[in-house]
């Protein structure tokens, strides 16, 4: 789909775009995030495909706050909720396609919506290697374009060839690599040289991940299968998958582990309230029943205050943390 395949369908005489997708309000975010944790979203939409997403980015006030959710495993919503919108993309941006074939490779396309396993999976399906990995990232594929989201030694940029980017005015674009800062769980778009990249110069909070193509080699079904078994072993011997989380809260420093140096200064079973960090794997905060967010983000800052008086390392968090507190 090019921009000019994105055009709005208004009401009749009103001026005003038709939204196709499903709007709640004062909706509970912690239905939507991994932690089953934090307050409510002011408004919540859950958009019917592109078109309708790029509707109602142009349909909302221009200096309403909006914010993009995959399934919402590297997010906490304060207790106190979130004003503004909420995109759900989950299960909505749904469009996961062979577009390529070659002799030594090819390529996938898949919108931001579609969860990184699903991609692993039809991955294998084709015969294609190198995706692999993502049966190990619990997210969509739209957050791991945004946060280059990686395990296991590969990371999601060194797979994508390309990506689909929506902007707040609702105009598409296709971008590549070269267009982007991309680190360590670290993803920014780089100054633009033309006015009209400037409006959207650094700020992936104005413009969105809405789809990427990977490049992959030629493989082989079972190969793939059995590496996607391996690592998922792998994960469940090593993570406590039994228990809400949202997977690692901090960025590894470089040279080290901050699960190492977590578990270096006794903070393993370290509970404030409802949220405990898991005795299984110390860089993982897990919800014991009825934490709030407010108990989950103190746990954060205990830890980070520890480590910084025990080690003097200053680690950071790859948890996005949103809204007002209670």
């Amino acid at each position: 789909m090019d921009m000019s395949e994105i055009e709005l369908t208004r009401e009749s005489g009103s001026g005003l775009p038709v939204l196709r997708g499903e709007m709640r309000m004062n909706e509970p975010m912690k239905k939507y995030t991994s932690w089953r944790a934090g307050g409510r979203a002011e408004r919540m939409y859950m958009p019917a495909d592109l078109a309708d997403l790029a509707q109602f980015l142009q349909w909302l006030p221009p200096d309403e706050p909006v914010h993009i959710v995959g399934l919402g495993s590297n997010l906490l919503v304060r207790d106190g909720g979130v004003q503004g919108a909420i995109v759900v993309l989950h299960a909505r941006l749904n469009d996961l396609r062979l577009e390529q074939r070659n002799k030594d490779d090819g390529l996938i396309y898949a919108e931001a919506g579609v969860a990184c396993a699903k991609v692993a999976r039809f991955a294998a399906l084709h015969n294609l290697a190198g995706a692999e990995f993502l049966a190990g990232i619990p997210g969509t594929v739209g957050g791991a374009l945004a946060m280059n989201a990686g395990c296991y030694d590969a990371e999601t940029w060194e797979i994508t060839e390309q990506v689909r980017t929506l902007s707040r005015a609702g105009q598409l674009h296709k971008r590549v690599p070269g267009d982007y800062q991309i680190g360590y769980r670290y993803v920014a778009l780089k100054p633009q040289t033309s006015v009209k990249d400037q409006k959207v110069e650094n700020s992936l909070g104005e413009e969105w991940f809405v789809g990427g193509w990977f490049r992959l080699v030629n493989g082989k079904d079972a190969v793939s299968r059995k590496k996607i078994k391996e690592l998922l072993t792998r994960r469940i011997g090593s993570q406590p998958l039994n228990l809400p989380n949202a997977g690692s809260v901090f960025r590894n420093p470089p040279g080290d582990r901050a699960a190492r140096l977590i578990e270096s200064c006794g903070l393993k079973g370290f509970l404030i309230g409802g949220a405990m960090i898991s005795p299984k794997h110390a860089n993982f905060i897990v919800n014991t029943g009825e934490a709030t967010a407010a108990d989950i983000e103190a746990v954060i800052e205990a830890v980070r205050k520890t480590v910084k008086k025990q080690t003097g390392i200053e680690l950071e968090q790859e948890v996005r943390i949103i809204g007002a507190t209670a």
